[in-house]
């Protein structure tokens, strides 16, 4: 039987990594008359003055940056030379802790066990340890309890004319599993432009497609 539970495990793998659930972000967006992209030019600027320099903003402002110009705006050699400035943040929070009961028998050997549960603790509070079937004994029975922590993180663009004119604001915003800005933030600027400037003062469930994610397999 043992042998049989262990011969599952790759397709069990395979299996959750083609069921991967998207990245969703909610996206409210307001606007006045955003011009043209007929000449105009734009630079991505912090809207943070404490972000301004740093290699992680310059990074993420690429993605930024990348949507404007698909957009047929021309970016700009610095921010005096814009006839648009596109101010941007971003920022994730410490998290909080969500806590599951599901009745009945697990399988210890289909779950957490083998490691692609990577988000449950153990009542004994080892992150990622897997031992984490919950306060029970997996072997008889009884309610699952598994805890695992979620995220929230968000962006922020505004794009106004260099006199300080408002033409544009919008938020993205996640509850994920993740904190981990290099991968949160593509999407949720993928989020942002996704039908841009869309409506103003409408906010969508903008649905991305998910993280690619590499599988360990346990001998």
């Amino acid at each position: 039987m043992r042998t049989a539970k262990l011969a599952s495990v790759p397709l069990l793998l395979a299996s959750l990594a083609a069921c991967a659930t998207p990245f969703n972000a909610d996206v409210s967006r307001f606007q006045t008359q955003l011009p043209a992209p007929q000449g105009e030019t734009f630079a991505v600027v912090p809207g943070d003055p404490a972000l301004a320099g740093g290699l992680e903003f310059a990074q993420y402002a690429q993605y930024v940056a990348q949507q404007m110009r698909q957009l047929g705006y021309t970016q700009a050699a610095s921010a005096e030379n814009a006839s648009l400035l596109v101010r941007f943040n971003y920022g994730v929070n410490d998290g909080r802790t969500v806590v599951q009961s599901t009745p009945g028998f697990r399988d210890p050997f289909y779950g957490p066990w083998y490691g692609y549960s990577p988000f449950y603790r153990s009542r004994l509070g080892f992150y990622g340890s897997p031992w984490a079937f919950g306060f029970h004994d997996p072997f008889f029975g009884g309610p699952d309890i598994r805890s695992y922590t979620v995220f929230t993180s968000g962006i922020e663009l505004q794009i106004e004319r260099p006199g300080g004119e408002r033409l544009f604001e919008g938020r993205a915003e996640a509850v994920s599993r993740s904190n981990r800005l290099p991968y949160l933030v593509p999407n949720l600027v993928e989020a942002m432009f996704t039908d841009f400037p869309g409506n103003s003062g409408e906010t969508l469930r903008i649905s991305i497609a998910p993280e690619r994610t590499t599988v360990r397999r346990v001998n």
